[in-house]
């Protein structure tokens, strides 16, 4: 059962990584078993989900109802290329700043 729900999410994830590339031409770099980490022109979530036109993308939709996704946190550029340099993934560290899985 738990395998299940696993890879459920994880199909989820994925429609939704592809609906939002197709939307907004966002494509994501790193990511994690729930989390997913763009570049973005400015630190909230807005910045990323909004389309070219100016409208905004429903691939994911910001909230805390299940299916939805909320916003973890913004870090500056600098500090995810010092994460891809020392080949961490920036996935596990957008929350707090620290490592959040123990496997790294």
């Amino acid at each position: 059962m738990r395998a299940l729900v696993i890879d459920t999410a994880t199909v989820n994830l994925h429609r939704k990584l592809r609906k939002m590339a197709a939307d907004t031409g966002l494509h994501a770099f790193a990511v994690l078993s729930d989390c997913a980490v763009f570049a973005a022109p400015g630190p909230g979530a807005l910045d990323i989900l909004t389309k070219t036109d100016g409208t905004l993308t429903t691939a994911p939709r910001l909230g805390v109802s299940p299916g939805m996704v909320k916003f973890e946190g913004s870090r500056p550029m600098t500090e995810i290329a010092e994460l891809l340099a020392d080949d961490a993934n920036p996935a596990r560290h957008i929350k707090t700043g620290g490592v959040v899985s123990a496997d790294e």
